[in-house]
């Protein structure tokens, strides 16, 4: 094939104790050349998630230096298997931006088993950033058991990115969903109605067992950890499981009594754990669903991408908790 232009990319050449002490290099890179079993994506846009900025951080000790962050993507492959070249992808991983070069770069070199087709309905900006939350929501409810139509689940921390997903998820298989958050209106999409339980102003258990009639939920999808571990166990039906992926402080009560009596699980997901390839397998799982419209990506306002060259405003954003999704335009 005709030789390829060199793109941008961010680099991180090492760790540093603040978003506002971290340096970035932006960097000329050349079009690497796959190897067997390999393919190059051009990539057209890249989410900025809160694990691609702690491992620029050096907060995740598989992180490597230098190197490029980025976990998430959309391209359009442009060499590698000639049935794919032409394709316009999509897709994640834990070990992309962390292990090895990312998606905040033109480039992105990945193995051909990580390839998925991007779901026509949505755009490379919404393609792009639906990656990590998305994956991680679904390997939640995956590992327990998935939703089932006429359960009822709690999201607690619904407003955020992995809880709007995982709202999503559970609407679109017929699940009663309750939307535990701080504040009074889920400002997500969700298939079928959500009803807002506001713990500013409510006892979360308390109101739990009211709407569900005393009975519990059978599914909480805790995004947020501690803050909401007690008041979860005490909303759970007999059976119920509790799935938690961050925690703000380690040490929580725990009742091994209402444990045991409560016949409950807990279901502990990293997602830095699932390469490339297992990503996309789950993103697979969720393709029909973003084709029909169950599902929808987030909402990318104009003002929240960027060029790599402001990476660093990008960076700044997400670690400081801005509620809006922040992609990156590496092209």
């Amino acid at each position: 094939m005709t030789e390829l232009e060199s793109l941008p990319a961010v680099r991180v050449l090492a760790k540093a104790a603040s978003v506002d002490e971290l340096e970035l290099a932006i960097v000329r890179v050349a079009a690497p050349r796959p190897a067997l079993g390999q393919a190059l994506v051009r990539v057209a846009s890249a989410g900025v998630n809160p694990s691609d900025v702690k491992a620029a951080l050096g907060l995740m000790p598989q992180a490597v230096f230098p190197r490029t962050p980025g976990r998430d993507f959309a391209g359009t492959v442009v060499d590698g298997p000639s049935e794919w070249i032409g394709r316009q992808v999509w897709g994640s991983g834990g070990d992309i931006g962390i292990t090895r070069d990312g998606s905040h770069a033109g480039w992105l070199l990945l193995p051909v088993a990580a390839l998925q087709e991007r779901p026509q309905r949505l755009s490379f900006d919404e393609a792009g950033s639906v990656g990590v939350p998305f994956v991680t929501a679904y390997e939640g409810f995956r590992r327990s058991g998935q939703p089932q139509r006429g359960q009822a689940v709690a999201v607690m921390g619904a407003n955020g990115k992995v809880g709007q997903a995982a709202v999503q998820l559970a609407a679109q298989a017929g699940a009663t969903v309750f939307a535990v958050q701080r504040g009074g209106e889920f400002t997500g999409f969700a298939a079928a109605p959500v009803t807002v339980v506001d713990a500013r102003h409510e006892d979360v258990a308390t109101r739990l067992r009211e709407l569900t009639k005393g009975r519990g939920v059978d599914l909480v999808f805790n995004t947020v950890g501690s803050p909401y571990f007690e008041a979860a166990n005490h909303a759970m039906a007999k059976g119920a499981t509790q799935v938690l992926i961050a925690t703000v402080e380690r040490p929580v009560p725990f009742d091994i009594f209402a444990f045991y009596r409560g016949m409950h699980s807990y279901v502990g997901i990293d997602t830095l754990a699932l390469d490339a390839q297992a990503s996309a397998s789950r993103l697979a799982a969720m393709r029909d669903g973003f084709e029909a419209g169950t599902l929808r990506p987030f909402v990318v306002e104009s003002t929240s991408v960027y060029a790599l060259a402001d990476a660093h405003t990008a960076y700044r954003r997400v670690i400081g908790g801005d509620p809006q999704r922040i992609v990156l335009r590496p092209a």
